[in-house]
């Protein structure tokens, strides 16, 4: 099927088809783009309107079609103009998952704004930063968020403010815009608004990476990166949808099908790349469906699953873990779902395999990449997956790679090297950080902090990430290599892998491990159950055994330095 995949590959890239890739000059790079990519969001946005009176948002028992979510957007538009808001202008989304968040999306990008999501996890003193590093001139909040701001309020005096889904004791709160008020703009007057004309390298977004030391760094995405990202994720559909059509020589089929219409479950916060770019921009630009959580909880996505219809799911690897292992999972319909993996963090091999075991219909998924790509740099899904369920697929068309070593050399086929992208996709660079971007991004090359191998099929597999690997004793000891190994007993829910401090040796394995529901589990049995997977030297000398649940980031990712920071090796097992 690797034969078929390149020859799909070819024919769907080639001259005059819809994913033909050209060369440009862009951001003083010559990079690759899709020579059909529509210039900006905005314009991508417009195309939605046709979608009509389809379902568009769906949260608990509110709705909204395309027909009124546009109409919405543009009362919002309108509102944020009067603001003073032009193009190039900055706003802030401070808020959980609602639907608000991408309508008032939708409407900065309308404006030729730009969209800065901040972390809803964030303290007063984080969003005062975000704030301060982005210079917003409204910032649209929740009522949590909206609590922190008011904290903080007197060092941001000119910021406007709107309310989304306030509780009645901030409602009426001086200088504080409700919603309702918003929304009640005439969307007539849109008619009225500026004319715009928004470059490709215009600033579309602009998220905040966690980073690995001091302060987040604010991303700036562009147009015709975010828009690369949604023809990548089409295009990967695409092309595993038709090599896998070649091998059972069912192509005719597969060209003459109607396209499956998405409805998603957004499990992932909206303001990183995952649920904004991969999830919500896709399902937008085909008409599908969106269908929002106020958190993430395996028994209410089953509910929703079920009752919605979902036929994707898109989220960090745990949450698969949950769905499969509720107990209602076996007593609910989960036969709509089509496709059920996510990004945010690599799927272990052994849960690619259950996925597809487990879920009627489903085939596993997952795409790897980085808020740096505005999106995904690989993916790879369906029966590629399964069989090759340690990779996270090939490159997309508008990206080159290449591995490099500690001396920033290539490394040969098949070698353990740096991940190093260029193209559309990579971000223009760091807000107010000169100098951080130029360490991230040399002569085009976006060093992506990740140790991969490529394999002689082109499919790239994610070692560690550069910083989070084990020296112990002069061998290099890749922590995620050691969690798959972990997570293939039965026994295990959860597990977080790092390094701990060793005066002889530098550094020795550790491992945090939460059993799964009912389980008994020792450390001298996780010990014994990895002796045939792993090198002796890379079993876990320091194993902590607890009932709670391991700390998550608001990505549902596991707070790896947290544990790290805070577990006492006199009390490991």
């Amino acid at each position: 099927m690797y034969r078929e995949l390149d020859t799909a590959w070819t024919e769907l890239t080639a001259p005059g088809q819809m994913f033909e890739v050209d060369t440009v000059e862009a951001l003083g790079r010559t990079i690759k783009s899709f020579k059909l990519a529509p210039a900006s969001l905005h314009d991508m946005w417009q195309l939605s309107a046709a979608h009509g009176d389809s379902d568009y948002l769906v949260y608990k028992d509110e709705r909204w079609t395309y027909n009124q979510a546009h109409a919405e957007v543009k009362s919002i538009a309108v509102w944020l103009s009067a603001q003073g808001v032009g193009q190039h202008d900055r706003v802030a989304i401070a808020m959980r998952n609602y639907p608000e968040w991408m309508l008032a999306y939708w409407a900065i990008l309308s404006l030729g704004a730009v969209a800065v999501g901040m972390n809803a996890w964030w303290v007063p003193n984080e969003m005062q930063y975000g704030l301060e590093d982005s210079a917003p001139k409204v910032i649209i909040c929740d009522g949590e968020r909206l609590e922190r701001f008011l904290e903080i309020r007197t060092a941001l005096p000119d910021l406007k403010i709107a309310g989304v889904r306030l509780p009645e004791a901030l409602q009426g709160t001086p200088g504080v815009t409700a919603w309702a008020d918003v929304i009640a703009t005439s969307p007539d007057l849109a008619a009225d608004l500026p004319k715009i004309t928004i470059d490709p390298d215009d600033d579309a977004c602009i998220f905040y990476t966690s980073g690995t030391t001091g302060r987040p760094k604010g991303a700036q995405l562009t147009h015709r990166g975010c828009v690369n990202n949604i023809m990548n994720i089409a295009f990967s559909a695409q092309v595993q949808g038709l090599a896998l059509a070649k091998v059972a020589s069912d192509e005719k089929t597969f060209r003459e099908a109607a396209p499956v219409v998405t409805t998603a479950l957004v499990a992932t916060p909206l303001f990183h790349v995952t649920a904004n770019n991969c999830v919500a921009h896709a399902v937008t630009i085909s008409g599908g469906k969106l269908v929002h959580m106020y958190r993430w909880d395996a028994g209410e996505a089953l509910r929703l699953i079920e009752s919605e219809k979902i036929t994707a799911l898109s989220g960090v690897p745990v949450m698969s873990r949950e769905l499969i292992a509720h107990p209602d999972f076996a007593e609910t319909d989960t036969s709509s779902l089509l496709s059920i993996g996510g990004g945010g963090a690599q799927l272990q091999p052994d849960l690619v395999g259950k996925l597809d075991e487990t879920v009627e219909n489903a085939r596993p998924a997952t795409g790897y990449g980085m808020t740096e790509t505005c999106g995904i740099i690989t993916s790879i899904s369906s029966d590629f997956f399964v069989d090759k369920p340690a990779s996270a697929g090939r490159a997309m068309p508008t990206f080159e790679v290449k591995c490099i070593d500690a001396n920033g050399d290539e490394v040969k086929t098949g070698e353990a090297g740096e991940l190093c992208v260029k193209g559309a996709p990579v971000i223009k660079g760091y807000l107010n950080r000169e100098d951080d971007t130029k360490e991230a991004i040399v002569d085009g090359w976006l060093r992506t902090g990740d140790i991969v191998k490529i394999d002689d099929e082109g499919f790239i597999f994610i070692v560690d990430r550069a910083k989070d690997m084990v020296l112990r004793g002069g061998e290099n000891i890749f922590c995620s290599e050691v969690e798959s190994a972990i997570f293939e007993h039965d026994g295990v829910a959860e597990c977080v892998v790092f390094s701990v401090p060793d005066d002889r040796l530098g550094e020795e394995v550790g491992a945090v491990i939460v059993p799964a529901s009912g389980a008994s589990v020792s450390a001298e049995e996780i010990r014994s159950f990895c002796k045939d997977k792993l090198a002796a030297y890379k079993i876990p000398r320091f194993i902590w055994l607890q009932s709670d649940p391991l700390p998550r980031n608001a990505s549902g990712k596991f707070l790896k330095r947290e544990l790290r920071d805070t577990m006492d090796v006199a009390l490991a097992s």
